[in-house]
């Protein structure tokens, strides 16, 4: 059963009720009823036949009633936007109400705008209007409309933004002199959409908009175009198609009478630039290239500053900085062609080989140089242990439910992909003031579909401090006892050995006048021993900052999409002395350490300007500016 106000005829109807024709001041009433009494009732009484003369006492002026509607700050004023049909239907109920018949609206109306009006059929009531030129039905719940109850004088038809997916339905009998087709934002799919798009069913068609639709098939779609011999206004934008880097240079060389492309003049420049690309579509390549390039991070805290010293026993502290972010991806995966920098599923637990050597040197340093200082967490941070398994990825499928269940409490739901998705991360890189993270990733994408939706909803950038505590090796019980006992026979053969060549090298030395040096390596070594073999922790994972980045603007033509993305102060005035404090300490330079121990003392809240964390993202869609770049591109 059809909802009220669902017809087209219906909610015409609602709308001229809404326009209030027949009450004051429009209409006929007390305020002017004897402008429009009987001629004979008015010669009888002998009157003038003008309507300012005939007019009682008490009643109003038209120039007055005029004025009620058409002063903005009068009750009986249209609405801010009303059509110029409204205004105009609204001051002839004033001056002449007895014209306004049905047979006067079905003659009038040469546009009709029904917008948001929550249409869902169009009835055959709108063929009444046998003069309509202009129907104007966007963002209603029209899902197919019956051709047959469009009046055949239409021009333009607009049906933006409604739930119409296939423009089958218009084409059982479609209006003959129609020059303007407007069907963006709808749910248009699939190849056999192209075979309605022809000269067979819009012969005299000069304007189409199939704007941000599903559609896929660009070769075939201009094919069909290219029997409309009078196309000069073609939009595409918004579908997957238009993802593809020859796009519109296609476009352009096969529809050679096209004046404007996605409300873009094509210039002659282009039209030369592009000459001879439509002879190559079918071997072009269907599928969209990007380009990620994530550049400096800036603005982190060095968290080892807050860490104690280790002890002999541990644990050692180490710390590394990534950012994250979500993509599509495609059957066939993406490469990354920049430098050896290779893109990876987030794996928040590196493998349990690694190495003493990624352990930072600071941390086994003097005291005074890591102050005994737990580490707070910042408001709205979480601090989850990841999986450890022997590859160290994260799953990016769950085989169960139980699985994804324990996984969710140790991670924090900002380093999981989003449906659909696969999140990629830069390289591990140390702290320093400004984290280089030189990454560029090449995404090459085939399913053009699911790419259209990422880029409607954006991706999440996402920065990640890893830590990671090692601590040496336990020893069984058995394997203690036989060291001990085997170690301690040899160190004694060793001591007594290196004691009677130290005590011969120092008797040598004391003769010659020499004095006794001791190499820098056994310096270090006394200072500190670390262990050869390490066990490491699963890494504990903290999100430092995430944010949407809003890609949408590829879809509209824009090639890149570059942002700073800035997610607030994480640093302090305490914490950035702290760093300057050790900086000093550890350079060589004693001028330079008094200009940093002095910037450093005399930092106070007045001089202080912390640095924002941001990070450098930018998302660039390759489009082909050449026929020759597209060849050179296809020859590879």
């Amino acid at each position: 059963m059809q909802k009220p106000g669902g017809t087209l005829s219906a909610a015409v109807r609602e709308h001229l009720r809404r326009l209030c024709l027949r009450e004051f001041p429009c209409g006929t009433g007390s305020w002017n009823k004897s402008r429009f009494l009987p001629r004979t009732w008015r010669t009888w009484k002998e009157l003038v036949p003008r309507d300012e003369e005939a007019r009682n006492p008490g009643e109003e002026t038209v120039e007055a009633l005029l004025g009620l509607v058409q002063s903005p700050n009068s009750p009986w004023a249209l609405p801010e936007g009303s059509s110029a049909e409204d205004h105009f239907l609204k001051e002839l109920a004033i001056r002449n109400p007895l014209v306004l018949k049905d047979t006067f609206f079905y003659s009038y109306f040469k546009s009709l705008r029904v917008v948001d009006k929550q249409v869902s059929l169009v009835d055959k009531g709108l063929l009444k209007f046998l003069n309509l030129e202009e129907l104007v039905l966007s963002a209603n719940q029209i899902k197919e409309i019956d051709a047959i109850n469009l009046p055949p004088s239409l021009k333009v038809l607009e049906l933006y933004g409604n739930k119409i997916s296939s423009v089958e339905c218009l084409c059982t009998r479609p209006p003959p002199h129609l020059q303007h087709l407007g069907l963006g934002h709808n749910k248009l799919l699939g190849p056999l959409e192209s075979l309605y798009v022809t000269a067979d069913y819009w012969p005299n068609l000069v304007s189409l908009d199939l704007s941000f639709n599903d559609l896929t098939d660009l070769q075939g779609l201009i094919a069909s175009l290219r029997t409309l011999p009078h196309l000069r206004v073609l939009v595409l934008q918004g579908n997957p198609l238009a993802l593809v880097p020859y796009y519109r240079g296609f476009t352009i060389d096969s529809l050679p009478r096209l004046c404007v492309l996605d409300d873009i003049t094509v210039s002659p420049s282009e039209k030369y630039q592009f000459r001879g690309l439509s002879r190559s579509g079918d071997l072009l390549a269907r599928e969209a290239q990007l380009l990620v390039t994530i550049g400096n991070v800036k603005g982190v805290l060095d968290t080892s500053i807050l860490d104690p010293e280790p002890g002999p026993q541990g644990p050692f502290i180490s710390y590394s900085y990534y950012v994250t972010y979500d993509f599509v991806e495609d059957e066939e995966g993406e490469r990354s062609t920049h430098g050896g920098v290779l893109a990876e599923i987030v794996k928040p637990s590196p493998s349990t080989e690694q190495l003493d050597e990624d352990i930072p040197e600071e941390l086994f340093g003097e005291a005074e140089d890591s102050p005994e200082s737990g580490l707070s967490s910042q408001s709205g941070e979480l601090e989850e242990s990841g999986a450890s398994d022997g590859s160290g990825h994260l799953p990016r499928v769950t085989d169960s439910a139980e699985e994804l269940a324990k996984l969710r409490p140790r991670i924090d739901p900002r380093l999981c992909p989003s449906p659909g998705t696969v999140l990629f991360s830069t390289v591990r890189k140390p702290w320093t003031d400004v984290i280089p993270c030189h990454y560029e990733m090449h995404h090459t994408l085939r399913d053009l579909v699911p790419l259209k939706a990422f880029l409607l909803a954006g991706t999440t950038v996402t920065i990640v401090e890893e830590k990671i505590l090692s601590w040496p090796p336990v020893p069984s019980p058995v394997d203690a006892v036989l060291s001990t006992k085997s170690g301690k026979g040899e160190k004694d053969k060793k001591g007594q050995k290196d004691k009677d060549k130290k005590g011969k090298d120092r008797k040598d030395k004391a003769g010659k006048g020499e004095k006794e040096t001791v190499p820098k390596e056994q310096k270090a070594s006394k200072k500190k021993e670390l262990p050869k073999e390490l066990r490491q922790d699963p890494p504990i994972l903290r999100v430092l900052g995430s944010g949407l980045v809003a890609l949408e603007p590829l879809l509209v033509g824009e090639p890149l999409v570059s942002e700073v993305c800035n997610f607030g102060v994480i640093r302090t005035l305490e914490t950035d002395n702290l760093i300057a404090l050790r900086d000093a300490k550890k350079n060589k330079n004693k001028k330079a350490k008094k200009e940093k121990n002095k910037s450093a003392v005399h930092m106070d809240d007045g001089d202080y300007q912390p640095q924002p964390l941001t990070v450098e993202v930018q998302v660039q869609l390759n489009q082909y500016r050449s026929a020759e770049e597209a060849l050179r591109e296809m020859s590879l």
